[in-house]
């Protein structure tokens, strides 16, 4: 085993644990440290799993990059696109019963406004979401076709994506609802941990910078532009109206978008050779 090789295999694990202290150092110089982890074994069990869900989901990626990729779609089951949401849910879940957890209903109930889902007009705020989803999208593709044109006049087109990752024309070949499903449960589990949990306690470029390393698993680098472009909108959504809604909508709308009308389109069009 070469040093390469360890490089790969410990790096996202160190990242993981030292990314989960800042979490939860940034945390606590906010005033925002739940009164449970007054206790220490409170704090330091959500710390470990914090640390475990940032491995799985945001820093184990870095550790594949530019390795061929790993998964076999044909005999993976479509319920698997959901296991990073559960994840996220599940740790969540745990660090707020670590938290507050014991307390009467005033604490117990208190993540619902550190979450962010507390609004006086949920309806309002989600039709708000709606079309800022439409103008993410719109604004986006408008983006990442002017990046491509500057390559591409650069003379560095060989650096733009030839083809689409391979889980893009399998989840494309998913059921509708599956897909439905899909584009709503990250709107709903991705803002709520990466703007609703995170980003009170780390700010906007932290909470950013893990949504797009999270996405590194599609290892197409040019994708990042479009996915950090997405996580300062959406953040930016959230610190504007105070709450999770319209950033939930907005995040379910630009995936319902892609995965419904684009990609399909794209691959119908471009098989093998574009950009979906």
């Amino acid at each position: 085993m070469d040093f390469e090789d360890v490089l790969r295999g410990a790096g996202p694990l160190i990242l993981a644990a030292l990314a989960a202290w800042v979490v939860d150092h940034i945390t606590a110089r906010r005033g925002l440290r739940p009164p449970g982890f007054a206790t220490p074994w409170r704090r330091i069990a959500a710390g470990t799993v914090l640390g475990l869900v940032l491995y799985v989901g945001v820093f184990s990626p870095l550790g594949r990059l530019g390795l061929a990729p790993e998964t076999d779609y044909a005999s993976l089951h479509p319920i698997q696109l959901f296991g990073l949401h559960l994840l996220l849910v599940a740790s969540m879940v745990v660090w707020y019963l670590l938290g507050f957890a014991g307390g009467g209903p005033e604490r117990r109930w208190r993540w619902i406004s550190q979450f962010g889902f507390r609004t006086a007009r949920p309806g309002w705020e989600t039709g708000l979401g709606v079309l800022a989803g439409l103008a993410a999208w719109a604004f986006v593709l408008t983006v990442l076709i002017g990046v491509a044109g500057l390559v591409y006049l650069a003379g560095a087109e060989k650096s733009l994506p030839q083809t689409p990752p391979a889980a893009i024309p399998w989840i494309a070949g998913q059921p509708l609802l599956l897909k439905v499903l899909l584009a709503v449960s990250a709107g709903v589990v991705e803002e709520t941990f990466f703007r609703g949990f995170l980003q009170p306690r780390v700010g906007i470029a932290l909470s950013t910078l893990f949504f797009a390393m999270a996405h590194l698993s599609y290892d197409q680098p040019f994708m990042l532009v479009g996915v950090t472009l997405l996580s300062l909108l959406f953040a930016f959504l959230v610190r504007w109206r105070q709450s999770l809604w319209a950033a939930m909508a907005a995040h379910a709308v630009f995936d319902g978008v892609q995965l419904l009308v684009v990609i399909p389109f794209a691959l119908k069009f471009l098989p093998g050779n574009g950009v979906p």
